[in-house]
């Protein structure tokens, strides 16, 4: 049975549900599958034992969703011995023109479009609209999560200052 949580996350104001499992502070990250620009799979493992911020979109084509990638992009510019993942349903296509076109160059942007293997595992599909809710989740060198937020409105932008914070904590 899938795990389905109401009431926790609106779009433009109107209540949706998130459907998979809620990922907690204190959790072994669970593993996922999910596709480079190139088309190769990509999983948890292929980002080494380095800290992991994954900031998580609904889509590169909005407007929060690229300037929250572009700011982890000049994040990661600072900080060293983090790898950056933007995960979100667009294609792989798509992910590698916006990275073009808006020199994202150290934030690694990554497909679940196939089979919403990081969605579910970490509890961030829209179940009404098959979208990525918008959200970050940190993990230490040992794949534990020690920040997880799933934004209240999909359509604001997280808390970046409180992610970058856990971060520096880590290093």
């Amino acid at each position: 049975m899938v795990e389905k949580r109401k009431d926790l996350v609106t779009m433009g104001g109107n209540p949706v549900t998130l459907i998979g499992r809620e990922i907690k502070i204190g959790d072994k990250a669970p593993n996922f599958t999910v596709l480079k620009s190139d088309l190769e799979k990509y999983s948890l493992k292929d980002a080494g034992d380095s800290i992991k911020i994954i900031s998580v979109v609904p889509s590169l084509d909005t407007g929060v969703c690229e300037l929250q990638t572009t700011r982890f992009n000049q994040e990661a510019a600072e900080i060293e011995d983090v790898v950056i993942l933007t995960i979100s349903v667009d294609l792989p296509f798509a992910q590698k023109r916006f990275c073009s076109a808006h020199n994202i160059d150290r934030v690694i942007t990554l497909s679940d479009h196939r089979d919403l293997s990081f969605g579910m595992n970490y509890g961030f599909v829209i179940e009404e609209l098959r979208l990525l809710s918008r959200g970050i989740v940190i993990l230490d060198k040992d794949n534990i999560v020690r920040y997880v937020e799933y934004v209240k409105e999909v359509g604001e932008h997280p808390n970046y200052n409180r992610a970058i914070e856990e971060v520096k904590k880590l290093i």
